[in-house]
């Protein structure tokens, strides 16, 4: 037992308490005999016991929300439900969980991309015309800008033309991202991610869904429509249209109509594919 260093005689002249042994002794001889559950986990001084009572935003880990994300990963894409209307599926694809990929897919670009000098790590996003994808376009912009990313909406786009945003001058961005589908029904909706080296690989898409999944379980507000950075609009298509044209007329190099060498050509197109008659 700790003894007080005042003297009888000092103790009695004084009209406050002694003052308390050290904390850490104390704690240190403090035993428990009490029984609590086994998930209660006891400290060993008071301060530590307070610190943990709140819950660490980035410490909670629900495997179930976790897992919504894990399994919209199809392959090197992200597809999910986007809308209701499909019968037995419900909506996977919200806003929230966009908002954790775009976000983690600004992070792996911010932690390992060489961007050579530059600044800014610019995103642009391109979307097909379904009916999720204005909603899920904010979203996407939200996380880029969580992610410190500088992004660039192209609006109406194709995926080659996404890819290609990340090549073609003055565009020349260090990522792109692709909103689609592709033949899947409207209710559908997903991501698609380049770089300047090409798309993402299967193993490169599950650790961004992975660090998604953790960011949205640890999430307990909704995503923001105010974004802290505004994307910039670009009309990337025009661009990427001419650049398409110079290809045709240099390739067949006409020697009667080089400005227009499909000239008399019947051109059947599809989102798929398209072909000459």
């Amino acid at each position: 037992m700790a003894t007080s260093s005042l003297s009888p005689q000092t103790a009695a002249r004084k009209t406050t308490f002694p003052s308390l042994p050290p904390p850490k002794p104390f704690h240190t001889n403090l035993t428990f005999s009490i029984s609590l559950p086994s998930n209660i986990l006891i400290k060993t001084s008071i301060k530590s016991s307070i610190s943990s009572s709140t819950t660490k935003y980035n410490e909670v880990v629900l495997d179930e929300e976790m897992d919504k994300i894990r399994r919209l990963q199809n392959g090197s894409d992200v597809r999910g439900v986007a809308v209701e209307g499909e019968k037995g599926r419900t909506v996977d694809l919200t806003p929230p969980v966009v908002e954790a990929i775009a976000e983690s897919f600004g992070e792996w670009l911010m932690n390992g991309l060489e961007r050579e000098g530059e600044d800014d790590v610019k995103v642009s996003l391109g979307r097909d015309p379904r009916i999720s994808g204005a909603l899920l376009s904010v979203a996407v912009f939200a996380g880029l800008a969580r992610a410190g990313c500088v992004a660039f909406d192209m609006g109406l786009a194709t995926t080659p033309a996404c890819f290609m945003s990340t090549l073609l001058a003055p565009f020349e961005y260090n990522a792109s991202i692709m909103m689609t589908a592709s033949h899947l029904p409207y209710t559908r909706n997903g991501l698609k991610f380049f770089t300047r080296k090409g798309g993402l690989t299967s193993l490169e898409v599950e650790d961004i869904c992975d660090r998604a999944a953790r960011k949205y379980a640890n999430r307990l507000a909704k995503v923001s429509t105010t974004l802290p950075i505004t994307p910039t609009r670009v009309d990337f298509m025009s661009a990427y249209s001419k650049h398409l044209r110079d290809i045709i007329k240099d390739r067949i190099n006409h020697p009667l109509h080089y400005d227009t060498p499909l000239q008399g050509f019947q051109v059947f197109h599809s989102h798929l594919h398209f072909c000459f008659q």
